[in-house]
């Protein structure tokens, strides 16, 4: 995941307002992920997923000894994580029954952003520090707001090419509209985004190799389908279990998230991307889109060191030119695009790639050079056991 966030921390509040304002206090220092309900397996799986050494348990009068007996419960599997209670700080009986269940301190509701940044700040330097799993396969998001077949289009081709360099990837396509990626290839699919959701304790290498789609080159895609709930009513904790899963088995994942509006969903995405493309072309009211977008997520404290701007369906003789869209989003251009359209007509309407229909295109020849940059940066990962050895239990 990327380094651009230093930590993540999970919480149960009472309600969205309160997971807001927790929100808000940490935006800088990283990403406070929801929760849902009070299963102590489901935050035991969060706090190995996501990494975590910091949780917080909100309390209240009704639910005490429930919310007690979860907290004494994580510690006793996890005696290093750290948790702090949340409640009412007039309430006494909340604090001593926090700090009797083994809680490190206790945050009244509506604290200074300062105070609780503070108080996170210490306990994170006595907590011992959390390693990476070098296991986890790359994850490159490509994101804008623009809602078009392009986006599944460049997704679809970069991810071809670090299937190509012999790394088993998998193309995550969320983008919208949905399932374009499967219909950009002439493909269907009988196993889509919410079965994986849904199955996602059952996501082993035999569901993987039997149920994703396979295109010629290898590469697995798993999209959209229909009547699939919208990324925004996914929680963050069930991204973060099924990218975990998913990590373990793939080396790259290419995630196309065009179109998507902004939702706590896309931002787990965003923050925890190895390389973000935000994707954007000279069309000045996209741009404007674009970037209110942006600096919402600059002024809420995501740090976006990762990003890069990718301009698509570039012409070098109308402005805003490359380097002029460059300084509005504050971001290093790693390419620009051909605008190409009688070839990326082509390439649609006639169900093939662009590395078959026309290789020495200059579109396509970027595209090959994109997706060789993404496969350089997880080439020296651990490569994930390939589905057949895994089947035979094979090193």
């Amino acid at each position: 995941m990327s380094q651009s966030l230093s930590q993540t921390f999970l919480a149960i509040t009472r309600n969205s307002t309160d997971l807001e304002w927790l929100q808000g206090a940490l935006a800088p220092m990283g990403q406070v992920v929801s929760t849902a309900g009070d299963s102590l397996d489901e935050l035991l799986a969060l706090v190995d997923v996501t990494l975590t050494s910091l949780v917080f348990v909100g309390l209240d009068r009704e639910h005490l000894v429930a919310q007690c007996a979860l907290i004494e419960g994580a510690l006793e599997a996890k005696p290093m994580l750290a948790i702090v209670a949340l409640g009412d700080g007039m309430d006494n009986q909340l604090v001593l029954n926090a700090m009797r269940a083994g809680a490190r301190d206790f945050v009244a509701y509506g604290s200074r952003s300062s105070e609780v940044a503070g108080l996170v700040r210490r306990l994170s330097k006595r907590l011992p520090p959390v390693a990476p799993n070098a296991d986890l396969g790359g994850l490159t998001v490509l994101y804008g707001v623009q809602s078009n077949a392009d986006g599944a289009l460049l997704a679809n081709h970069m991810a071809q090419v670090v299937q190509k360099s012999g790394q088993q990837t998998l193309l995550l396509d969320l983008g919208l509209p949905r399932g374009d990626s499967l219909a950009l290839l002439g493909l269907e699919s009988s196993f889509h985004f919410g079965d994986a959701l849904r199955h996602v304790r059952r996501l082993d290498a035999t569901l993987i190799d039997s149920a994703f789609t396979r295109c010629e080159v290898g590469l697995r895609i798993l999209a959209y389908a229909a009547n699939d709930e919208p990324l925004e009513h996914t929680s963050a904790a069930e991204l973060y279990m099924l990218l975990s899963a998913l990590r373990q088995h793939f080396q790259h994942i290419v995630v196309n998230l065009t179109g998507q509006p902004d939702s706590e969903a896309l931002r787990t995405f965003v923050s925890h991307c190895d390389k973000l493309l935000w994707y954007t072309d000279q069309n000045v009211i996209d741009c404007r889109r674009n970037l209110a977008v942006l600096n919402l997520w600059r002024e809420k404290g995501m740090k976006l060191d990762h990003a890069k701007l990718l301009v698509d369906r570039y012409l070098r003789s109308v402005a805003p030119d490359s380097d002029a869209l460059g300084k509005s989003f504050g971001m290093e251009i790693i390419a620009t695009l051909a605008y190409s359209p009688e070839v990326r007509l082509n390439a649609k309407n006639q169900g093939v790639t662009l590395f078959e229909l026309a290789p020495r295109e200059v579109l396509t020849q970027s595209l090959r050079t994109l997706g060789e940059r993404l496969a350089k940066r997880s080439e020296n990962l651990a490569k994930p056991k390939s589905w057949f050895s895994r089947l035979r239990g094979t090193p």
